[in-house]
């Protein structure tokens, strides 16, 4: 369940269920959720436009199963940089590797974590051997192979 008393935002109990149907399904139409909610179709379309604007929804996405399209090998990354100033600089490179579909600056052993999405383990190796590990300031990397994504999910707001 949220907790609004951490926001500094304008949301109420009708932003928050329209949030809930739409992270279950995104397609659903904005008539449908006024339906359900007992609401008319306008105040969907103002609600989302405010959290829009409050930066609470960033957009949509379609989602691609990887493996149907070719894309067979999930992996993890960490990475150690040789010093935490040149963090910004190893993003902007990294972001260019179209592969990598997630990033994130993190404690711990690693100073990031990258989710990397391949064909297969030759592609795989292309990527690490070819294009981060060139990268100035990446000291070394560890790879985890995915054998199976057994959650994957949106955080649950009731």
């Amino acid at each position: 369940m949220i907790d609004k008393s951490r926001l500094n935002l304008e949301i109420d109990n009708l932003d928050i269920d329209i949030l809930s149907i739409l992270m279950k399904d995104a397609t659903t139409a904005y008539t449908e959720i006024a339906k359900e909610l007992i609401v008319s179709g306008g105040t969907i379309h103002v609600r989302m436009k405010k959290m829009e604007d409050l930066g609470i929804i960033k957009g949509s996405n379609l989602i691609v199963d990887a493996q149907k399209v070719g894309y067979d090998v999930c992996a993890f990354l960490g990475i150690y940089l040789e010093k935490g100033s040149i963090y910004n600089d190893a993003v902007a490179q990294l972001k260019k590797i179209s592969e990598i579909v997630e990033l994130h600056y993190t404690t711990g052993a690693y100073s990031m974590f990258a989710k990397i999405i391949c064909r297969d383990t030759n592609h795989l190796r292309h990527v690490l051997n070819d294009e981060v590990q060139s990268i100035a300031g990446i000291q070394r990397t560890e790879t985890f192979i995915s054998l199976e994504e057994s959650i994957k999910r949106q955080i649950s707001l009731k």
